[in-house]
């Protein structure tokens, strides 16, 4: 991001209840292509015409496809806080400022910064919400007949203990942290190099910006989301994602780490975009109030 001389810094606070406000709005609207990706990763021969019709066969096909609502928007909203607001304040530590001949100051990030503070807010943020990660795929998937989050929590530590509620954690930090790094890194150069260029509105901008950053960091990452949801379906029969990883490769093939890819692609392209519009536009409504 940069800044001119005559904005003043939103709070920490402020960044923290943005990212809220984006994660809670993306999480609920996108919710059941995130429930359709967990059932068509979920077993060898999953596709997503198969896991759509299953459920619009079924009873109360609509509310069938918002089923896990509550812990994926807890998980989204919460991580989505805890990720903007960490992510605000490792770019200050990183930034660097400038101030040019007509006295107006500017803070700009190397792509090298964009890189590591988005991996590292993204590590972390998962980190903390991976209980709730675990509960939200247990809760999707059509291996379990959970009827409440209290009772997936008290049968998952029934079975595998306090560790089972960070299955899959490997693999998800290190889906996460490429794809939160690269996601800054593409976001803030499409922004410049593209849609600087066609002089578009912000909003407009920071959206087209944001697809073509998870369009492309979604490809490179869906290998580790495929992994991470046997891990966290199935932990008894997949040890780790390395041993996880080469089961799925030699019984299903390589293809089945890109299981999913499609539907995850456009979730995350319009879950990511809208998420950093909402949160950029608040930020920029906030600083402006601020300087009037």
């Amino acid at each position: 991001m940069t800044d001119g001389g005559q904005k003043h810094k939103s709070s920490a606070a402020f960044h923290f209840a943005a990212g809220l406000g984006s994660g809670v709005t993306s999480a609920f609207l996108l919710q059941p292509a995130d429930l359709l990706k967990t059932r068509v990763q979920q077993s060898p021969s999953g596709s997503l015409s198969i896991a759509l019709k299953t459920v619009l066969a079924g009873p109360s096909p609509i509310r069938s496809l918002w089923r896990g609502t509550t812990p994926s928007v807890i998980r989204t909203g919460a991580g989505s806080a805890l990720y903007f607001g960490m992510l605000n304040q490792l770019r200050r530590a990183t930034s660097i400022t400038t101030t040019g001949l007509d006295g107006k100051s500017t803070t700009k990030l190397s792509n090298g910064a964009n890189l590591a503070t988005g991996a590292a807010a993204r590590a972390l943020a998962g980190f903390v919400m991976s209980p709730v990660t675990v509960l939200k795929v247990r809760y999707e998937s059509s291996l379990y007949a959970y009827t409440s989050l209290s009772s997936a929590a008290k049968d998952i530590f029934k079975t595998t203990g306090a560790k089972g509620f960070f299955a899959g954690f490997g693999a998800t930090a290190i889906r996460d942290a490429p794809y939160a790094g690269l996601y800054v890194l593409f976001y803030e150069q499409s922004k410049i190099t593209i849609f600087g260029h066609l002089n578009l509105a912000t909003p407009i901008s920071n959206f087209g910006s944001g697809v073509l950053a998870a369009a492309a960091a979604t490809a490179v990452t869906n290998p580790f989301d495929a992994v991470k949801t046997r891990l966290q379906l199935q932990p008894e029969r997949y040890r780790n994602a390395v041993s996880a990883a080469r089961k799925m490769i030699a019984e299903e093939g390589a293809m089945c780490l890109f299981d999913g890819l499609g539907i995850r692609m456009a979730r995350k392209a319009v879950s990511s975009a809208l998420a950093w519009t909402v949160y950029e536009e608040l930020i920029r409504r906030a600083e402006e109030r601020i300087v009037v």
